[in-house]
């Protein structure tokens, strides 16, 4: 029921900053949990980001500092910014929500190819 638009992306040299989006296309009540999740090749999907409906965030050791969740829940849409961006950042980029009630419900976006050059 819930779909996720994503937005942002692309290519981007080492230090600089990119701000990816995504849009929900349901209202965000209900929804539990926003975040970023990001693959690698040859590497686990890892979780980048998340933000709960409360406003509390997470965050992954390795971006402490230089990426920022944030939403905006007029417009359903949670955002991150990335900035100070290494060669190691470089992925592909999923939106994440998460409904629990009765049953967990788990949605996911089509990802955003990040990479930083060195």
């Amino acid at each position: 029921q819930v779909q996720l638009v994503e937005s942002g992306g692309g290519l981007v040299q080492a230090g600089g900053s990119l701000r990816l989006s995504c849009a929900a296309s349901a209202s965000s009540f209900g929804i539990n949990v926003m975040g970023w999740y990001r693959q690698a090749p040859g590497k686990q999907r890892e979780l980048v980001a998340s933000i709960t409906s409360g406003g509390s965030t997470d965050y992954a050791d390795s971006v402490k500092g230089r990426f920022t969740i944030s939403r905006d829940n007029a417009k359903n849409t949670v955002y991150l910014r990335m900035n100070s961006l290494k060669p190691e950042d470089t992925a592909v980029y999923y939106c994440h929500a998460r409904i629990t009630g009765l049953y967990t419900y788990d949605y996911w976006g089509q990802g955003t190819q990040v990479t930083v050059s060195s």
